[in-house]
């Protein structure tokens, strides 16, 4: 790695409240030659409340390719470069991983200054598994498009954990509660670490149920921790049991189908239901 050539700083801002932007990042933006954004207006505001006057490049998902070059022509002259997005931790659904795999195969130095993160926060508070999760990111906006990649992770055994819009949520729990069955435990993580954070807890239809009844508790930033598929234990699944299923199901509801087929089986229901949500994938 070439002395000559500049260091590529990702930097973490943060997701609500300013006391959580690091010594360390803030004093990166002030001695880099320039800094990468997003959204160079709402960064503007964020470095002027903390008297940082560094330049500013627009770096975004219509100008990625051009911007790229620049940066990195900036960078292999000796100057160095921190890349931002609006909030948070940069790349997690943001622009920025073009001018990232450019300067490593150039041999550029990149850095990490760590710092907010709306999916690691809300997993450390979602009181569910974070020792293996699966990040989904913003789901499509329509919902037949949503409801196949829902389809998709119906067996994932890891947490999901998913970013929502205010205008999207109802529907996209909609779609959870019709993929996953109303059962299956969800956190909802609003406005993280700004004033008006709430994080709430409880079963799919318990999270629609709650976010429908004011309408107040829609607005904001979303992150949906869910809680993975129940393992199938495929040693209680007899062919039998599967055909006592298959039967109940055409008559029944899911629901209704396993716990029914484990008061004739003595399989817990559980793992009927969650083979019953493999069969629909």
């Amino acid at each position: 790695m070439s002395n000559t050539h500049g260091v590529l700083y990702v930097v973490a801002t943060p997701i609500g409240n300013l006391a959580d932007f690091t010594h360390r990042a803030q004093a990166v933006l002030e001695k880099v030659q320039v800094i990468a954004a997003e959204d160079t207006r709402h960064s503007r505001h964020l470095l002027t409340h903390f008297g940082i006057n560094t330049p500013l490049q627009a770096l975004h998902e219509h100008n990625e390719r051009q911007a790229t070059e620049t940066l990195l022509n900036r960078l292999q002259a000796g100057e160095s470069v921190a890349l931002i997005s609006d909030a948070g931790t940069p790349l997690i659904s943001d622009p920025g991983r073009l001018l990232i795999e450019t300067a490593h195969n150039a041999r550029i130095q990149v850095v990490p200054i760590p710092g907010a993160s709306a999916l690691i926060s809300a997993l450390s508070v979602a009181g569910l598994s974070a020792d293996k999760f699966v990040f989904a990111g913003f789901l499509p906006a329509k919902s037949n498009a949503r409801q196949q990649q829902l389809q998709t992770l119906l067996s994932e055994t890891r947490t999901l954990v998913f970013y929502e819009a205010p205008h999207r949520i109802v529907e996209c729990i909609t779609d959870m509660v019709q993929c996953f069955g109303e059962q299956r435990v969800g956190t909802l993580c609003k406005e993280l670490t700004k004033l008006f954070e709430t994080i709430y807890r409880d079963n799919l239809q318990g999270l629609l149920t709650w976010l429908t009844a004011e309408a107040e508790r829609q607005k904001g930033e979303f992150v949906i921790v869910l809680q993975g598929a129940e393992p199938i234990d495929t040693q209680q699944l007899t062919a039998e049991t599967e055909r006592t299923m298959r039967i109940l199901l055409t008559e029944l509801p899911l629901k209704q189908a396993a716990k029914l087929a484990s008061e004739i089986t003595g399989v817990s229901k559980n793992t009927l239901y969650a083979w019953g949500l493999a069969q629909r994938a």
